[in-house]
C-alpha cells in the first residue's frame, strides 16, 4: 500500500497538545504551515519519551558545537481546531540534519510487522506506514520541549503515597491495602 507521507519543512507551529479533560485526555503531536494542519494521536508517555530525547539530542548539539541555543518564545496557544487524528503514532524517530541546521522528528502510524516500522522510520519510501515528518530549528525544538513537558504535568496530581494518579474523587490506593484514598486538601 502506497505511504502517505506528511512533510512539513520548517512548519509555523509544531506541539504537542491535548483533548479533554484530565484523566480522559488524548494526547496529540500536531504540525500547521499556512493552512494545512495535521494532528496524530499519541501516548502521554510517548509524549514524555520524545520530550526527554529532544532534550537529549539538543544538550549534544550544544556540547558538540560549542553554541548556546536562544530561548524560544513559549507556545501556550490551544491546538489548531478541529483536531482530526489523522493516525495514532505507534513508532517515532529522530535525527539531526547537521548540513541544514535542522531536528527531524518522525511519528509513523502502525506498520503490519516492525520490520517493516523498523525498514521506513526516517527513510523516503514509497511503501510502509503512514508517517508525520517534520524538520525544524534546534530554539524550535527546545520550545517543543518545554511546551511538552506543561502539557504532561497539566494532568491528574500524583497520590503522595503510591504516585498514582488521583481522581476529584480519589483513587482505590494500593498502599492503602485497597481502601479507598480520597482527596485532602491541606488546612
Amino acid at each position: 500500500m502506497p505511504r502517505q507521507l506528511h512533510f512539513f519543512e520548517r512548519p509555523s507551529r509544531f506541539v504537542a497538545g491535548t483533548v479533554g479533560t484530565p484523566g480522559e485526555r488524548t494526547f496529540y503531536l500536531q504540525a500547521t504551515d499556512g493552512t494545512r494542519t495535521i494532528s496524530v494521536a499519541l501516548e502521554k508517555q510517548q509524549v514524555a519519551v520524545l520530550a526527554d530525547r529532544l532534550e537529549q539530542l539538543l544538550d549534544e548539539i550544544v556540547s558538540r558545537t560549542g553554541t548556546a541555543l536562544p530561548a524560544a518564545a513559549p507556545d501556550n496557544d490551544a491546538l489548531e481546531q478541529p483536531v482530526d487524528e489523522e493516525f495514532r503514532v505507534s513508532a517515532m524517530g529522530l535525527a539531526w540534519d547537521g548540513d541544514a541546521g535542522l531536528i527531524i522528528i518522525e511519528a509513523q502510524a502502525p506498520a503490519e510487522d516492525s520490520e517493516t516500522a523498523e525498514a521506513t522510520l526516517l527513510e523516503d519510501v514509497e511503501d510502509g506506514p503512514d508517517a508525520l515528518r517534520v524538520r525544524i530549528e534546534p530554539t524550535r525544538a527546545r520550545a517543543f520541549v518545554e511546551r511538552a513537558r506543561r502539557v504532561i504535568s497539566a494532568g491528574r496530581p500524583p497520590c503522595p503515597l503510591c504516585g498514582n494518579p488521583l481522581d476529584p474523587a480519589g483513587h482505590v490506593c494500593p498502599r492503602q491495602n485497597g481502601y479507598h484514598r480520597g482527596v485532602t486538601l491541606n488546612p
